[in-house]
């Protein structure tokens, strides 16, 4: 290796010096105890043990203990690569089931930031199936609705990446790391090829909705601070004013239509941008799909924290792309996180529609659409959801079931755009405000019909006052998910089952 590539190779950190860089000063304390005796005295293994212990300055590939992140307690698991490459063996395995544990008993949160080349080969098969010991101890963690974030880190790989590494609530990779399944040196012993350049990195995972992010080490502190100052806020909080009723004009339908579509609208993200206090944006499913048209983050409104899924109708308009099956998968790992966490749902709708095409068949798209109205109805969780802009076909109808339905002034719900349905009718699209008019799919049709609880005001369009709409329709949100945090979860649910019941 030359002068110039030695320069080039980024420094990793350490354990100790990852410990340093992200939890408070002077606040860790260590959980490790002497690790399983899991060599023979005097064998060729005990002899790499030791060594490994002088070279790394710790006595297993992990280490374990708490600490405080911005003033938060959380647990903490830490990968050593020094150690025989970050390996994990059966005292290494034991030590991460044992710091579950007692995160769990103890209601602290956990970050995990792993390094590690798989399963120790001088142990084997009883190393290798440690992975199942260890997945279930955070799904047990997990049940309690603690935080998880983990923090892949150069390299990780085999196990570790498909056990504890991929289970967290918020995945974030190092710049650069190596993060696969496949170690590449078994590839090309197998194949006798090399395996292909660039898929095994951070950013490529990120690109291809597997990671949240990709942060360097100096970054993690402020980010972790962020997701656990959010998370771990209280759910029932101080009441917040309601936004003023105001009586509305008789708005036809198709100019609200019209209305609806303006570019200039307001959008989730312009929403978010000026009416919520924290935004902390994800991405993917961590499955290898995503869908930028599904725009999904943990938020906090006036001090409530939640999840928000939201139709990007910008991101749909720019890529030309409908939201797809992934995108509906993408929201169900939304309502899966909110019922993991223990916090709220807010939807948000704004589709011209759900992709109609070979791809979105053959993806499932009606599967989607039915499950996510399945997830949707039964989440324990207080949900909200919110009709921003175009409510059209099962794109809209996916995320709508909620405890509580807010309607901008101009936003509409149908089974399809007005065009469609005039077409189906008269074989023409002229008839299109007629149509609409018809079919009942206007806000004030929608608070009459039950189907929403409240209308938010547009003076007299959201596309003239974006910053003060939004700030107005945050509010709304934030009064409805106080209003239902303090309800006993028993009356909340039933209340739900009875509202859909009743329509």
């Amino acid at each position: 290796m030359g002068d110039t590539e030695r320069q080039a190779r980024p420094k990793r950190p350490n354990s100790a010096e990852l410990i340093e860089a992200v939890f408070d000063a002077g606040s860790w304390v260590s959980w490790d105890e002497q690790p399983l005796t899991v060599a023979d005295p005097g064998s060729d293994y005990a002899e790499a043990l030791a060594k490994a212990a002088e070279r790394a300055g710790t006595d297993e590939s992990i280490v374990t203990g708490e600490g405080r992140i911005g003033g938060h307690r959380a647990a903490a698991i830490v990968g050593e690569f020094q150690f025989l490459a970050g390996s994990i063996g059966r005292a290494a395995a034991e030590r991460i089931v044992r710091a579950f544990e007692r995160a769990t008993d103890e209601g602290l949160p956990l970050f995990a930031a792993p390094t590690s080349g798989g399963t120790r080969m001088q142990e084997g098969t009883p190393a290798f199936v440690t992975m199942v010991k260890i997945t279930a101890a955070v799904g047990a963690f997990k049940a309690k609705r603690l935080p998880y974030i983990t923090y892949l880190r150069h390299p990780t790989t085999g196990g570790v990446f498909a056990s504890w590494g991929s289970l967290g609530h918020v995945t974030v990779g190092e710049p650069g790391a190596t993060i696969g399944f496949l170690g590449a040196r078994v590839y090309e012993a197998l194949y006798g090829q090399p395996f292909p350049e660039g898929v095994q990195t951070a950013e490529n995972l990120w690109t291809n909705g597997l990671l949240d992010a990709v942060l360097p080490v100096e970054d993690l502190r402020d980010m972790a601070t962020r997701f656990l100052g959010l998370v771990l806020a209280p759910v029932e909080q101080p009441a917040v004013a309601d936004v003023p009723r105001e009586d509305l004009p008789d708005t036809p339908a198709w100019d609200s239509i019209t209305r609806s579509r303006n570019p200039d609208r307001p959008g989730v993200r312009t929403l978010l941008r000026y009416g919520a206090d924290e935004v902390i944006p994800l991405f993917g499913m961590g499955s290898g799909e995503w869908d930028r048209s599904l725009f999904l983050a943990l938020v906090r409104f006036e001090g409530v924290p939640c999840v928000v899924l939201g139709q990007d109708r910008r991101a749909e308009a720019e890529a030309t792309k409908p939201l797809s099956p992934s995108g509906l998968r993408v929201a169900r790992r939304g309502m899966r996180l909110a019922q993991e966490l223990g916090i709220p749902l807010v939807s948000l709708i704004d589709t011209a529609g759900a992709a109609l095409s070979k791809e979105a068949e053959e993806g499932g798209m009606a599967g989607e659409i039915a499950r996510c109205l399945a997830e949707l109805v039964a989440l324990s969780e207080p949900t909200v959801c919110v009709l921003l802009g175009q409510g059209t076909g099962g794109g809209a109808i996916a995320l709508m079931p909620a405890d509580r339905v807010i309607c901008a002034e101009h936003s509409w719900l149908s089974p399809l755009p007005p065009e469609g349905a005039s077409a189906i009718l008269y074989r023409t699209a002229d008839r299109a405000p007629e149509i609409a008019a018809q079919q009942q799919v206007r806000s004030a049709d929608l608070l009459r019909n039950g189907i929403v609880d409240r209308i938010v005001a547009e003076h007299p369009d959201a596309a003239e006052e974006p910053v003060e709409f939004s700030r107005r329709m945050a509010q709304a949100i934030a009064h409805e998910l106080t209003d239902l945090t303090r309800m006993a979860r028993e009356e909340r649910l039933s209340a739900r089952h009875t509202r859909y019941r009743e329509l």
